[in-house]
């Protein structure tokens, strides 16, 4: 019976501790109104933007955990341009993707230690032109998936000697 206690111990501490040491993420929106692209297609407009909102704030923070421990990624996000664009077919409207509908973000960010200090900070214009002659593989099956990779693409180039493996 100990060994059983001790074993799921272990367990649950293996499972929390990749979280436990590791950077978190703080995101927050410009005015989302004066955002190039976040339309929504047929979908309800606020919930569509929630919706996208929610599924880029667990990016950064699927990305902040690569970085080490104590430090916070704040970044504002100013801008949105999803891939591809909105078009009416019929009644309804539908996103068409086509590479001259590249995807692009603009945000400021700053990577700070657990005293506030800012470590790295910038503001910069995240596009990729080339989305469509990648291998997109990854996120295939999820959505915003030209936008995660373009932004996995960004993370790595910037913070490439901080991430932790």
């Amino acid at each position: 019976m100990k060994k059983l206690v001790l074993l799921s111990a272990l367990m649950v501490s293996i499972l929390i501790a990749p979280n436990t040491f590791a950077a978190t993420s703080e995101v927050t929106w410009g005015d989302y109104k004066k955002f190039r692209d976040i339309d929504e297609g047929n979908e309800n407009r606020k919930s569509f933007r929630e919706r996208t909102f929610k599924e880029f704030e667990k990016h950064f923070a699927k990305l902040a955990e690569t970085l080490p421990e104590d430090q916070v990624l704040k970044i504002e996000v100013t801008d949105v341009d999803l891939a591809g664009d909105t078009r009416f077919s019929g009644v309804n409207q539908m996103r068409i993707i086509k590479d001259n509908y590249f995807p692009r973000i603009n945000l400021s960010y700053n990577l700070v230690d657990q005293d506030g200090k800012s470590i790295k900070a910038e503001t910069v214009v995240i596009k990729d032109m080339n989305f469509m002659m990648g291998s997109h593989l990854k996120y295939r099956n999820e959505s915003l998936t030209y936008e995660k990779q373009m932004l996995d693409d960004w993370f790595k180039e910037t913070f490439e000697a901080l991430i932790v493996e």
